[in-house]
């Protein structure tokens, strides 16, 4: 018994979204390790702020992990879950030691073009296959992504304005 025979989607079809997911999942881990080290690690006048904020982030990030995982599950797969292997095929980079303000939010915000990138091609994929559940999932994760853009870029660029 299969969860797809009741779903009814075409498992040749998802195996395209199944490996979408698992590099989102590796790519999403090293984000919220990232996310960890920040919160711990920041400093400055932002400290406040920022602590809060990348705890946010992170816990936002775990929930996203643990809702990916259950996906690729959904659909047949079975979710990678070594650090090894996220380290080998993670498109966001492994960030350790930074407590400069600046220097944590670019680093987010390389990790969410990454994402994002990836995301907009899982919808794709997702399309191709009809699995709705996933494009609606992704485009939801696309929308919150999108506003935590603009918002590290308005941080980043506000000192310069003044």
């Amino acid at each position: 018994m299969k969860t797809l025979d009741f779903i009814h989607l075409d498992a040749s079809k998802t195996s395209k979204v199944i490996a979408g997911y698992q590099q989102l999942l590796a790519d999403y881990q090293l984000l919220y390790a990232n996310l960890r080290g920040f919160h711990w690690n920041i400093e400055g006048h932002n400290f406040f702020v920022l602590h809060s904020k990348f705890e946010e982030l992170y816990n936002d990030a775990a929930s996203k992990i643990d809702e990916i995982a259950e996906r690729i599950m959904m659909l047949g797969g079975k979710p990678v879950n070594a650090l090894s292997k996220y380290l080998e095929v993670s498109r966001v980079k492994e960030v350790s030691g930074v407590s400069c303000c600046d220097e944590a939010a670019k680093s987010i915000l390389d990790a969410f073009s990454v994402i994002i990138e990836e995301e907009r091609s899982l919808i794709i994929a997702a399309s191709e296959a009809k699995d709705e559940a996933t494009g609606s999932m992704i485009s939801d994760y696309l929308k919150e992504q999108e506003k935590t853009v603009w918002m590290l870029v308005a941080f980043l660029t506000a000192d310069c304005k003044k």
